[in-house]
């Protein structure tokens, strides 16, 4: 297993000034980073990124999301799943350029937008048909797809393990799994590891996340919920990324998204520092 630590804690686009950042995470003992791809506008400047990470012997994973309506699989507008597809597919051209191997995160839908019920058979559709062909590009750029279920306060398209296995099988490609986040099955499965344990064989990612989105280890999932999944990674012989996430209040925009209202830890660095200090014990 290799450990991750992703990148917007600081940024929703790490640009040159920030590029220290990635020395810090190294000298701390990371394998890699997740690089945030919301900004598209200049897909040259991931190869900046990606020399960055290659001086610095970091590895990448790389996380996005579906920004508008303009851009929404799920739409029932082809116009705007068109732009979907046309948006993950500059996604994917970033990503290579940066040389990420895998691109994560709820893909799906536009965050925080609910139809007052749960996914529809025609929205699964939708989105199958913007993903399906995606995970062929993709393969072809040697970046693996792992689609992530968040919480029901955040997407009503994915919240369970259940149904990611369901959606992973509708789309029907080798390249596209899921993933399995600490955060968001501590609040959504009444039993979180019994659920990664039953699907472990569609996890090819990892997010490792405190309860309240602060420094791993510190909170009360690190015993109830953290350890077993390491415990169960290590038993399979899980070979991809556990990647901490956590979230602050310094990016306005991304801290309502993910309704950070207080502070959860008191510098990035306990963040980094401890939270690897804690995983690395883990993982031994």
């Amino acid at each position: 297993m290799k450990i991750g630590f992703n990148l917007l804690l600081w940024t929703t686009h790490f640009v040159e000034s920030q590029f220290p950042i990635l020395t810090k995470l190294k000298k701390t003992g990371y394998d890699g980073v997740e690089i945030p791809i919301f900004d598209t506008s200049d897909p040259n400047h991931f190869k900046k990124i990606g020399a960055a990470l290659k001086d610095n012997g970091l590895e990448s994973t790389a996380v996005t999301v579906s920004p508008d309506e303009a851009h929404n699989p799920i739409s029932p507008v082809a116009k705007n799943r068109k732009g979907g597809l046309d948006h993950l597919k500059r996604v994917i051209e970033c990503g290579h350029n940066a040389g990420i191997k895998l691109l994560c995160g709820p893909y799906y839908q536009v965050l925080g937008v609910f139809s007052g019920k749960g996914p529809t058979e025609d929205e699964m559709k939708r989105a199958a048909d913007v993903h399906r062909p995606l995970a062929d590009l993709a393969q072809k750029a040697g970046i693996a797809l792992a689609i992530e279920p968040l919480n029901r306060f955040e997407s009503y398209f994915l919240n369970t393990m259940e149904q990611a296995n369901a959606y992973v099988k509708l789309v029907g490609h080798p390249n596209f799994k899921t993933m399995f986040d600490t955060f968001h099955t501590n609040i959504e499965e009444k039993d979180p590891l019994g659920a990664l344990n039953k699907h472990f064989g569609i996890v090819s990612h990892i997010h490792i996340s405190a309860n309240d989105r602060g420094v791993p280890g510190k909170t009360h999932n690190a015993a109830n919920l953290i350890q077993p999944v390491v415990e169960l990674a290590k038993k399979k012989k899980f070979k991809g990324y556990l990647t901490i996430e956590a979230f602050g209040s310094a990016l306005p925009d991304l801290a309502a998204a993910t309704r950070v209202w207080r502070p959860f830890f008191k510098t990035e660095e306990e963040v980094y520092r401890d939270g690897f200090k804690y995983l690395k014990s883990l993982v031994g």
